[in-house]
């Protein structure tokens, strides 16, 4: 008998809502926009946190960097790299003497122009050794890496990044080919697999890796008495010791350098994992606060549901004293603008996500920003819309079930 009164609660109120389908639609619009600004919102949060993490990754793992520092001449300080106060033994020495780092690759850094054919392209040359590979977790696409024998032997071969492949062989297999740089030929022995870009918008497959001899001795050139200076150093922890790298560096660098303890250092340390996490904390602010911004959207749709409910019940007062004159009861009246107003927001709810995947898609396509639909928002979203039918439909539905009987049939 129960289930009955339920099921005539649901007719009555669904055929109330179809009578007056231009105000139910208004009605719903409300809460379609606020579940799907929420769906949208978080999936564009969502997809800035994972966009950060592919970079992350790009980076590499457990990685700390190590540049050359300042110097201070005539009382002016020079900026961070200005003098190249790191070298290729103190690369060894980190990880002789270091137990907490894993590997270490010495590089050096410099502006060239490549020419192959007819194309010529303006990149960075990277001058390092083979361990710079698994570092940054680059890997060879064709080809094959250079070796420890080639950095022996000043070998003038060169691994390409994917932009200088795009502009210098129009397609072309490069491995094999001989390309100038700074006129002097290098044989490309394998292609990278694209990296994309940093976290700091820099293009990482805009590079020619090459052995650090090669580097120094034929396209950056370094003078006798600094031939063993390099611009940075880069180090690998082992799992879940990078702090133990920083605090194990600095002594030893400090040590190697001969610096009295009132003397700065003269190197600076970047722990990149920290700058990853910040970025992380804060892509993880924004997705809370566009949520959270989208979410009023939902509690207006509701303030529209009860406004719209409230009219609905001062409409149909006559319809109420009659239904409570031939015997229907406190609950009935109650349950059916309930379930008008549940209705109202669950089919605004529906709509609602549809139109918010929707919205995702499309601003993944055109606006070339990845965006990630999270089950959990649509199920939260469409909860959402549901109690807030609940709530701001209460309201209306107890005005309706307490009405005088008496009052309502006089009611014009």
């Amino acid at each position: 008998m129960h289930t009955r009164k339920i099921a005539a609660s649901i007719t009555i109120a669904l055929c109330a809502l179809r009578i007056n389908k231009m105000r139910s639609a208004l009605t719903m619009l409300g809460i379609i926009i606020g579940v799907a600004a929420v769906i949208a919102m978080v999936a564009i949060g969502s997809g800035a946190q994972v966009r950060i993490k592919e970079q992350i990754n790009s980076i590499g793992s457990n990685l700390i960097i190590v540049l050359s520092g300042s110097v201070t001449n005539s009382g002016i300080r020079m900026g961070t790299g200005n003098a190249q106060t790191l070298t290729e033994d103190d690369a060894r020495a980190i990880l002789r003497e270091c137990d907490a780092a894993a590997l270490t690759a010495p590089a050096v850094r410099g502006g060239v122009q490549t020419v192959y054919g007819n194309n010529n392209w303006g990149t960075q040359v990277l001058g390092t050794t083979p361990d710079y590979l698994p570092i940054r977790d680059l890997e060879i696409e064709r080809g094959q890496a250079f070796t420890n024998g080639d950095v022996e032997s000043a070998a003038r071969v060169a691994l390409l990044g994917k932009t200088v492949i795009d502009n210098l062989f129009s397609g072309d297999n490069p491995v094999g080919q001989v390309i100038r740089i700074k006129k002097v030929p290098f044989t490309v022995i394998g292609t990278l697999v694209p990296k994309g870009q940093s976290p700091t918008g820099q293009d990482q497959d805009d590079v020619i890796l090459m052995p650090i001899s090669t580097a120094k001795k034929k396209v950056i050139g370094s003078s006798q008495a600094n031939y063993a200076a390099v611009g940075t150093i880069l180090v690998q922890a082992r799992e879940g010791r990078t702090a133990d790298v920083q605090d194990q560096v600095k002594p030893l660098l400090r040590q190697r350098h001969h610096l009295q303890s009132n003397e700065d250092d003269d190197f600076t340390i970047r722990n990149m994992e920290e700058v990853f996490k910040a970025q992380e904390s804060s892509a993880r602010v924004m997705s809370i606060l566009l949520a959270a911004i989208a979410s009023v959207s939902l509690l207006v749709g509701g303030i529209g549901i009860m406004n719209i409910m409230l009219v609905s019940v001062s409409e149909r007062t006559k319809e109420i004293g009659l239904r409570q004159a031939v015997g229907a009861k406190t609950r009935d009246i109650l349950s059916q603008f309930l379930i008008e107003a549940v209705t109202l927001s669950v089919a605004g709810g529906a709509i609602g996500i549809a139109l918010g995947i929707s919205s995702s898609m499309l601003i993944s396509y055109f606006a070339d920003w990845s965006t990630v639909i999270s089950p959990g928002s649509i199920l939260l979203a469409f909860l959402f819309s549901a109690l807030v039918g609940v709530f701001f439909g209460f309201y209306p539905a107890r005005k309706a079930a307490y009405m005088d009987p008496i009052e309502a049939l006089h009611y014009e």
